[in-house]
């Protein structure tokens, strides 16, 4: 594979963002890419915006993503999809929870946020968090359950995905991961 893929992937503290990037990053290790990864998490306690660029190839210099180059942008909360829109094209695949979670610094959370996002992008997969959470029976995997659906776009092998779960994972949470990880698989497939 020539060309970097480009992933962004958003939300706020808690969500588990951090973890999910370890885990895309150490899948595409795995699967012999050269990765690079930057994060960003000094507010995530206080749930702040954390935010992780994960660049894979055959040999990549850069940890950060270019504005307008995100070749997929996953986001696991509304506002944060926004917030790093300036990172997409008209051809970025975007994936999101419809999660919300009230920013401090806002005082009414603004409509109509998915059906703008449905009209500008073609590649749209739009996650039920409420709907997932019954299914897994837990909101700790969504995350995982968003890597599910990622993995469809990208190609690196689900041997690679279970592997670097397994390593990364909290103890003891390895089958439910590994659950929600087929769930959001099967959901756009």
């Amino acid at each position: 594979m020539d060309k970097i893929k480009n992933i962004l992937m958003v939300g706020v503290g808690g969500q588990g963002i951090i973890t999910a990037s370890d885990i895309l990053s150490e899948a595409a290790l795995l699967d012999g890419h050269d990765v690079k990864k930057s994060e960003i998490h000094g507010m995530s306690q206080r749930g702040g915006s954390v935010f992780a660029h994960i660049r894979y190839g055959k040999k990549v210099y850069s940890p950060t993503i270019k504005t307008g180059e995100a070749d997929v942008l996953l986001s696991l909360e509304l506002i944060e999809t926004v917030r790093w829109l300036s990172y997409a094209n008209e051809k970025t695949k975007v994936i999101l929870s419809e999660t919300k979670i009230q920013p401090q610094t806002v005082k009414e959370y603004p409509e109509s946020v998915i059906d703008s996002l449905k009209k500008k992008f073609k590649d749209f997969y739009l996650v039920n968090p409420i709907e997932i959470n019954k299914q897994n029976g837990s909101h700790k995997v969504l995350n995982t359950t968003l890597l599910g659906v990622l993995s469809n776009l990208l190609e690196i092998s689900d041997k690679s995905w279970e592997k670097a779960m397994e390593n990364l994972v909290p103890k003891g949470t390895y089958e439910s991961n590994l659950s929600a990880f087929s769930l959001g698989k099967k959901l756009f497939s």
